[in-house]
């Protein structure tokens, strides 16, 4: 569970709940069915005519991945690449076809296997990097169908405030009417704005930057795969991969490698 992404979103709904009881307003006041059905389910059967069915109800599975931490195993890679590369130079590269069975990673054992087979060095980047193109495809389109629901769900709410306008105009002889009448028909445009910038753009944000952290990933994985091939010296090939790692990760593989 992603603490940061639950606590985000819970304290800011806690923020909003917070500013609403300290103005002297109930819950109760914001709370309109009609609203919420225009607002959300609107804007989401409109983003399902943008794209499919089956877009529209995996999205809600993809905003679910903002709650969970990813884990690439950054610095369990540099040492397997390391070990890997040790072992290619002492006893050549057809050595490690022994350990393609056992490896998790299908990205890295789909570059191996194309090491071990022979290929080209160029040939090896220019198809794993193939496959980075297209992860980075399938998820700028998940991440495109949360733009499009964000964009839309502020739409939908000024549509519910005409809406609401037209139906007080009509009956602008009940006097009594015209306040209660007028904040209903605002409160579409606060929940099109509460959809979009307290739930999916944070959700937007995270998702680009889980989608910017494997694809770095990936690519030190090709530098590995690659310099393995080329032969390299296993500290040379270290010092490129740990590059990639963040600070703390570094010194930690630092010191895992030299003891």
């Amino acid at each position: 569970m992603d603490l940061g992404s639950l606590i985000g979103v819970v304290g800011a709904l806690a923020m909003m709940i917070l500013g609403v009881i300290s103005g002297g307003s109930g819950i109760s006041t914001y709370a309109d069915l009609p609203s919420l059905l225009i607002v959300v389910l609107g804007s989401w059967f409109c983003f399902m005519a943008s794209s499919s069915i089956g877009s529209a109800v995996g999205i809600f599975k993809i905003m679910g991945l903002t709650f969970s931490v990813p884990n690439f195993g950054e610095k369990g890679i540099v040492v397997k690449l390391m070990a890997f590369s040790d072992k290619a130079r002492r006893e050549g590269l057809l050595a490690l076809e022994e350990e393609l069975e056992d490896l998790d990673d299908e990205f890295m054992k789909k570059g191996l296997r194309l090491v071990v087979d022979g290929t080209d060095a160029a040939i090896v980047r220019d198809l794993l990097e193939i496959e980075v193109s297209q992860m980075q495809d399938r998820h700028a389109t998940k991440i495109g169908g949360l733009n499009m629901w964000a964009a839309l769900a502020p739409g939908f709410g000024m549509l519910g405030t005409v809406i609401g306008l037209i139906a007080m105009m009509k009956n602008l002889e009940d006097k009594a009417s015209v306040g209660p009448n007028m904040a209903v028909a605002l409160i579409t445009t606060l929940y099109g704005s509460m959809i979009a910038n307290w739930l999916l753009t944070p959700i937007i944000a995270k998702l680009r930057t889980n989608d910017a952290r494997e694809t770095q990933v990936r690519e030190m994985i090709i530098e590995g795969i690659l310099s393995i091939q080329a032969g390299d010296n296993p500290r040379i090939l270290g010092m490129k991969l740990v590059a990639y790692l963040s600070t703390e990760d570094r010194k930690e593989v630092e010191q895992q490698l030299n003891n």
